[in-house]
């Protein structure tokens, strides 16, 4: 029997129809009760008939020597001293103290566990709308009737693919088979605008096969990359890219 641990990671498989029939069968009963995986394999399903398509085309010649050069002007903020932080909590403080006597007194009039059910149901519905908004706008990039896409080999033996619509100026990065960044680290994406390096946004690092509405318009950007930063990400590039491509025109 499948670990349910291990079903998360079979999204790729379903949505391409490469899982026998049993196991098909057991991920088909988890897909019922995960909204996450249900999520991952409608994107991933939307993309499959594009991805055969894609072309694979180089990154231009400039964009990798325009990151390295960029990653020796970049200044990593040393840690927060002990007292950096104490004076930022000291800060907080006056106005924490308001809201958190708010707090208290909003829990002894509904009752403590009454007012953590209603936190708890408001977070997960607008989570959900969240993701719902999410898929959506991914779905809409995908489905451009003037989407294009473009591929590029990540190393490790995963894959990276961009699909491009600009009528809508939005791209969306699509991955399979990422390795899991480091401990602290995070993927990040990169629009390349001429010399400069623009934030697209950030992956997850807990999904190896995952597709990203990149953040911002595409532009007059020529290219993409993506680099491994600290968690949180940077504002531009401070190590080499584990991937480059051009974005199809």
């Amino acid at each position: 029997m499948t670990a349910t641990s291990d079903l998360h990671t079979l999204t790729g498989a379903y949505a391409l129809d490469a899982l026998e029939d049993d196991e098909r069968r057991v991920f088909e009963r988890h897909l019922a009760q995960c909204e996450s995986c249900d999520q991952e394999v409608r994107e991933l399903s939307a993309t499959a008939g594009r991805l055969g398509l894609a072309a694979s085309l180089p990154a231009p010649p400039h964009l990798k020597a325009q990151v390295m050069r960029q990653i020796t002007e970049v200044r990593q903020g040393p840690p927060d001293t002990p007292a950096a932080v104490l004076s930022r909590h000291v800060r907080r403080g006056h106005a924490l103290r308001w809201a958190l006597a708010v707090c208290i007194a909003g829990v002894a009039a509904l009752g403590g566990t009454t007012l953590w059910q209603h936190q708890q149901a408001d977070q997960a519905r607008q989570e959900a709308r969240a993701t719902q908004a999410r898929s959506d706008r991914i779905a809409r990039v995908l489905a451009a009737p003037d989407a294009k896409v473009a591929a590029v080999a990540v190393g490790g033996g995963a894959r990276g693919s961009v699909v491009v619509s600009h009528d809508s100026d939005k791209a969306v990065f699509i991955a399979s088979g990422m390795a899991a960044p480091p401990k602290g680290k995070v993927y990040q994406l990169w629009f390349a605008d001429g010399d400069h390096m623009r934030p697209a946004g950030l992956m997850d690092p807990s999904r190896p096969d995952q597709s990203v509405l990149m953040s911002g318009a595409v532009g007059d950007a020529s290219g993409m990359g993506v680099t491994l930063e600290p968690a949180g990400g940077s504002k531009q590039p401070s190590t080499a890219p584990v991937a480059l491509l051009s974005l199809p025109a």
